[in-house]
């Protein structure tokens, strides 16, 4: 095979050549029975975005380690890719941790008299409910605040995916680090009268298990996190273009004295005393924004002070004698 999987390649060979697509495929609800189907043809049956499919079975096959991470996050769809992160979620919690869970107890003696398998299986369990958490936060917090992002929903300027990723980050070590304790603990520590053949099996799932959360998490720390910024990054840029031709229209069909909403809001904040960045950050708009709002106020009042726009304030009733900063 080549060095990286394309579209025209069968989906039948590049799952021979690499087992670790098992892994990809359901989560993007692809099934077997390929045939001697490309991949392209076959993500266009079940109506899956074959580049990120690419991007996925690609960074799995290279270890994470992206060469062009520009062209790779230019070429894939992020709603395609959080839906296979969400899949991901339900496999890790729904389906691989709880069938570990139950091989596990049928390998070790479960009895109240074996305190080493007692904590054995404690200490998974704490395991599983932090991936468990770490997840759920995911789903929760990040997924939601991207989709809210991608429907042009409009969110708090003072979070961006980098300050809600920094906030668990951490639990991507932490997680990492259980597992591995888990392990180390199981080969070490458990006696030999358990069922050692199954019991090995479990270590294997575990090995294997380590290995696919580590390409997870990594995968959201760099494709998923750098596609999140692409998008922040295009949503500031049309936001400003937004206000700009919202300022134009209003400029062409205003009155002297028809001020928007906006407008006002901008006279209450000017009067109470704020700068510039703190009336952008109040009213969740660009400081260049409001340098707008600032200089078409001035020419449809002919008011160029703070103190004319304090009096012009009061008279018209946007704000009380006791509110303003004098």
């Amino acid at each position: 095979m080549s060095e990286k999987y394309k579209e025209t390649d069968h989906m039948g060979d590049i799952i021979c050549d690499d087992y670790r697509i098992l892994q990809v495929i359901s989560r993007f609800g692809l099934s077997l029975g390929f045939g001697d189907h490309t991949v392209a043809e076959t993500c266009q049956a079940a109506g899956v975005d074959a580049p990120t499919f690419l991007a996925v079975v690609n960074f799995i096959r290279a270890n994470g380690r992206t060469v062009n991470m520009a062209d790779t996050v230019d070429a894939l769809s992020l709603p395609a890719l959080m839906a296979y992160l969400r899949r991901s979620h339900d496999y890790f919690v729904k389906f691989r941790l709880p069938a570990i869970r139950r091989k596990l107890i049928e390998a070790i003696d479960c009895s109240a008299r074996n305190q080493i398998a007692f904590l054995i299986l404690k200490f998974y369990d704490e395991f599983a409910a932090e991936v468990g958490r770490h997840m759920d936060y995911e789903d929760k917090h990040i997924h939601t605040y991207v989709t809210d992002l991608m429907a042009g929903v409009k969110t708090n300027p003072e979070v961006n995916i980098h300050k809600l990723s920094h906030q668990h980050h951490d639990n991507h070590a932490q997680i990492e680090k259980s597992l591995s304790e888990l392990k180390s603990i199981i080969i070490k520590y458990y006696p030999t009268d358990s069922n050692a053949q199954l019991l090995n099996d479990v270590l294997i799932d575990l090995f294997m298990t380590e290995e696919d959360l580590f390409s997870h998490c990594h995968m959201e720390d760099t494709l998923f996190l750098e596609a999140v910024v692409r998008l922040e990054e295009e949503r500031h840029v049309q936001g400003e273009v937004d206000e700009g031709k919202a300022e134009e229209q209003e400029t062409e069909t205003g009155t002297a004295d028809a001020l928007s909403d906006r407008e006002k809001e901008v006279i209450v904040c000017v009067v109470k005393g704020l700068s510039n960045k703190e009336i952008a950050e109040q009213l969740y708009i660009s400081v260049n924004t409001v340098m707008t709002h600032r200089r078409n106020i001035s020419r449809k009042l002919q008011i160029h002070s703070p103190a004319g726009l304090t009096i012009y304030a009061i008279v018209n009733g946007l704000i009380n004698l006791e509110d303003v900063k004098l």
